[in-house]
């Protein structure tokens, strides 16, 4: 079966949800098509990583001894909590995960709750994967999420959301609104980090505030899916314990906590 333009602009627009689903279901795997990164793209990366190749190496052989880990690590993964503006990395090793680092975030606007639609300024709040490095960001360096993941869509589709934003990243510099701005010191450090890791075995969960030292708690305004989501991300923490965190922190949480934070910027996305 062949769909054409005017065919799937029909869907898009259609007011019967089977077909809306459809038609952004194609809108998703045509954008994905057209998002592979062309040879050029694939040489500027290379570029890049080959530009920080020297530096990165000797401060994340650093860090990652400093913390007890192996490097390069095996996985990763980045905990964002939007309340105290950190941004947690843990390494997967022999069988667990242990902590490394926390990094600042300069700025990310909103509040606690979910992102829903474009336009809000909301950083999401979830499971997500790294699928982007991109080095040519407007922000110096770049880690596209991919939200809105399969779960967002469903949520959107069932709540008749069409437009539940996107292009959320991971960036330099020291201003954002919807995404998480960490500076160009730390984005070159996990731009190089991923690069070396892979995208497939980088996640990223987002956190209004740490459930390992605050309870859930919700004021009934909130999407009736959120709590489930809220739990889901309160067991998972349970692999990350602070208590782990403790023993490998020291200096390098407090230099994080001495960031100042500065104003949010006008802007979503890249």
């Amino acid at each position: 079966m062949r769909i054409g333009g005017n065919q799937l602009s029909a869907l898009v627009g259609s007011t019967d949800p089977m077909h809306w689903a459809l038609g952004h279901i194609l809108l998703l795997l045509i954008g994905t098509l057209f998002a592979l990164p062309s040879q050029a793209t694939d040489a500027e990366l290379e570029g890049t990583l080959e530009r920080l190749s020297e530096r990165m190496e000797v401060q994340l052989r650093e860090r990652f001894e400093l913390a007890g880990v192996d490097y390069p690590p095996q996985r990763i993964q980045l905990i964002a909590l939007k309340q105290t503006r950190r941004l947690e990395l843990w390494a997967f090793q022999q069988g667990s995960w242990r902590y490394v680092h926390d990094y600042p975030v300069f700025a990310a606007s909103g509040q606690a709750g979910p992102k829903l639609r474009e336009g809000d300024k909301q950083v999401p709040e979830g499971f997500y994967q790294i699928v982007e490095l991109n080095p040519n960001s407007h922000f110096h360096l770049s880690l596209k999420l991919n939200y809105p993941n399969t779960f967002d869509w469903l949520q959107a589709l069932r709540e008749d959301r069409k437009k539940p934003g996107s292009n959320i990243f991971i960036h330099g510099s020291a201003w954002s609104a919807g995404c998480l701005a960490i500076g160009n010191r730390y984005v070159e450090e996990l731009f190089y980090l991923v690069g070396t890791v892979g995208l497939e075995e980088s996640g990223v969960m987002i956190l209004p505030y740490d459930f390992r030292v605050r309870e859930v708690s919700l004021s009934g305004e909130e999407p009736d899916w959120l709590a489930g989501l809220y739990a889901r991300l309160k067991l998972r923490m349970e692999d990350f314990p602070l208590a782990a965190k403790a023993r490998a922190c020291g200096y390098r949480c407090r230099e994080a906590r001495a960031v100042r934070q500065p104003a949010v910027l006008p802007g979503e996305g890249l």
